[in-house]
């Protein structure tokens, strides 16, 4: 998991970027992992969550969504 700090409130519908990024991982992982982007209740962040059986793969996967939901809203 990656917490990522945001200037605003988003919604990921507004951001293709973001939401290709995600697809891209879920498409990668297929049925052996999750990709999850949750706003913090409490805090302006985003966090990005990746599960997945092999965690080499895991992290490079929750680096690359963080990045771009940097780039996007960071």
């Amino acid at each position: 998991m990656i917490n990522v700090r945001i200037k605003q409130k988003f919604n990921l519908e507004d951001f293709p970027a973001i939401q290709q990024a995600v697809g891209a991982a879920e498409s990668e992982l297929a049925e052996r992992g999750r990709v999850l982007l949750r706003p913090s209740g409490t805090e302006p962040l985003v966090r990005v969550m990746v599960e997945g059986e092999d965690n080499q793969q895991v992290d490079i996967l929750v680096k690359q969504i963080a990045a771009v939901v940097e780039k996007e809203i960071g």
